[in-house]
């Protein structure tokens, strides 16, 4: 069975959260199967590793998951760009909108280094708006975004298109 096959199986619907009307996406029980886990790993290291990614952001807090344990098989430094409030050193931020309501993320200030290519990873592209804030704590910081990678794409939101000024390299390994 595929990589993509597996995840699809894996993944459960939740009907109305967070909010009616909202089915949820729920990568939870991935988790609940080491192997699975692994071979995400490889295969979003496997995809990027000649693409002269320098560092891996991943968004608070499922874009954690499997941002740290990629940036560790690429050898590469793994960036937190997390909620406001939640990081203790000087940070920079940006306010943003959301499907239901609005947002702003931070991350540190010295994370990412001039210049450098940074991989945003996070676990769901549903409209954008979170990957496009991620790009622009980037940008804001003089570095540049060498892609997008996502477990799950929502794809009739659109979110994609938001992301193309940034970068063309956009992976997400189920489509919806």
């Amino acid at each position: 069975m595929s990589l993509e096959s597996r995840i699809e199986n894996a993944i459960r619907d939740v009907i109305d959260f967070p909010k009616p009307g909202i089915v949820f996406k729920d990568i939870t029980p991935i988790m609940q199967d080491p192997q699975l886990c692994s071979d995400i790993c490889d295969r979003l290291a496997e995809d990027y590793k000649n693409r002269g990614v320098e560092a891996i952001a991943g968004v608070e807090s499922r874009g954690f998951l499997f941002g740290l344990p990629v940036a560790m098989k690429m050898g590469v430094p793994f960036i937190l760009i997390r909620k406001k409030g939640k990081l203790p050193y000087k940070t920079i931020s940006y306010k943003y909108d959301l499907e239901y309501g609005s947002a702003e993320i931070e991350m540190h200030t010295d994370a990412v280094s001039p210049g450098s290519n940074v991989l945003i990873h996070d676990d769901l592209l549903a409209t954008g708006g979170t990957a496009v804030a991620a790009a622009e704590l980037i940008k804001q910081a003089s570095g540049k975004v060498a892609g997008f990678s996502f477990l799950v794409e929502l794809e009739f939101l659109n979110g994609k298109e938001k992301l193309l000024p940034y970068s063309n390299e956009i992976l997400s390994l189920v489509n919806y």
